[in-house]
């Protein structure tokens, strides 16, 4: 096959813009806010993953701001030589501090905080066990490192997870690995059963808290504190891009984990370091959450308000205890004119479609802020109601 072979008998998306359904790359006219101006019409935000807030806060962009003033715009390098601030080390501190753990290190995107994690962590010898509705990034990582073995659980299923377990050698390394909070579903880790599979088959823990931080547990600190389990996580990774209000990921372990990872990451030791203005606002965000954990309880509220409105005019959900709420509209088709229709009318939420879900169970993923005001939930709902009883 010729290289550029595959893009020419590529047309699905250039099927959905002939037919209008095209739901991608709508553009933003103005902050990520809990309202927002798109395509010209202010729109309410039902698909933001600013949990907090932060995104648009004075506080946090003015830290930017100064930080461009000390740091300039970019490092210029990789952390691994002339690309280190001591603004890097501070967050770092602050991290590891934040998750209870010993260290932390800091990568240049979420995305890349995994893939530079497992590429360290996982030899050949290594057993990578897989909750199979993980993020992307995790599956990619896997590729990415020497393991040889990736065996799939299915989702939450501990039964499951057991019997690979107890297939696998018991001299073999095992690294178990899930999302603390499921970015399509919302669903939280059944963290106690797997610390307890994780001690039985002497294995290592790592979550993935890009959706749990800022959502649930101590200050936001996320699901490993949510169920008072820091000490049995060996790795915690997150993002910043979601609650911290910035883009970059971190993970946080103990000492000699982190010493280790620095010096055989090949994404950390080949890319460029965080720019200062990502740094200092993800500092600034961290801080405002330690300092006003109400923001937390805040946003489950709105999420709790909206579920129960969601509820109430039977609209078809997910039930579930976090801000991410799935609303099910099942078919491909069906699913694409709801979330056209949807933003023709003033709201925006993301449709969800097979591969990320099975087929025929589409749906609209809907996240919420803490900020979100209880007219704004109620006016989506009114247009969400209104919507689904026409389509």
């Amino acid at each position: 096959m010729e290289l550029f072979e595959s893009y020419k008998s590529y047309t699905l998306a250039r099927d959905l813009m002939a037919s209008g359904l095209y739901p991608y790359f709508n553009a933003l006219e103005t902050a990520q806010d809990t309202e927002v101006m798109m395509n010209g019409r202010k729109t309410i935000m039902l698909g933001s993953n600013n949990y907090l807030g932060l995104t648009n806060d004075k506080r946090t962009i003015e830290a930017a701001k100064n930080a461009l003033d000390k740091f300039g715009t970019g490092c210029s390098g990789s952390r691994f030589l002339n690309g280190t601030l001591t603004l890097h080390h501070e967050l770092e501190a602050e991290l590891a501090d934040f998750f209870g753990k010993d260290a932390a290190m800091t990568f240049s995107t979420g995305y890349q905080s995994n893939l530079g994690i497992i590429q360290a962590l996982a030899n050949r010898h290594t057993i990578l066990f897989m909750d199979n509705e993980n993020h992307a990034s995790l599956f990619d990582a896997s590729r990415l490192s020497f393991a040889k073995t990736v065996s799939k659980f299915e989702h939450n299923n501990m039964e499951d997870l057991e019997e690979r377990l107890s297939r696998a050698p018991i001299d073999a390394p095992k690294l178990i690995i899930t999302d603390g909070v499921f970015s399509m579903s919302g669903d939280i880790a059944n963290l106690p059963e797997l610390v307890r599979l994780k001690k039985k088959y002497n294995a290592r823990l790592m979550v993935d808290d890009a959706h749990g931080v800022g959502m649930l547990g101590k200050n936001g600190s996320g699901t490993a504190s949510h169920f008072g389990l820091t000490d049995d996580v060996d790795v915690i990774m997150t993002t910043f891009s979601k609650s911290l209000a910035s883009l970059g990921g971190c993970m946080a372990a103990n000492a000699d984990v982190i010493h280790y990872a620095k010096h055989n990451s090949r994404p950390f030791i080949f890319s460029a370091s965080i720019p200062p203005s990502n740094a200092a606002s993800a500092l600034e965000a961290l801080r405002i959450l330690k300092r006003e954990p109400e923001r937390v309880e805040a946003l489950i509220n709105i999420a709790n308000y909206m579920r129960g409105k969601l509820k109430a005019a039977n609209i078809p959900i997910m039930d579930g205890a976090t801000a991410i709420i799935p609303i099910y509209t099942y078919e491909a088709e069906r699913t694409l004119v709801i979330a056209k229709r949807l933003l023709e009318n003033g709201v925006y939420v993301n449709p969800v479609l097979p591969p990320a879900v099975p087929e025929g169970m589409c749906l609209l993923r809907t996240s919420y802020t803490a900020t979100h005001t209880t007219e704004q939930i109620d006016r989506a709902v009114e247009i969400i109601t209104k919507v689904f009883s026409e389509n």
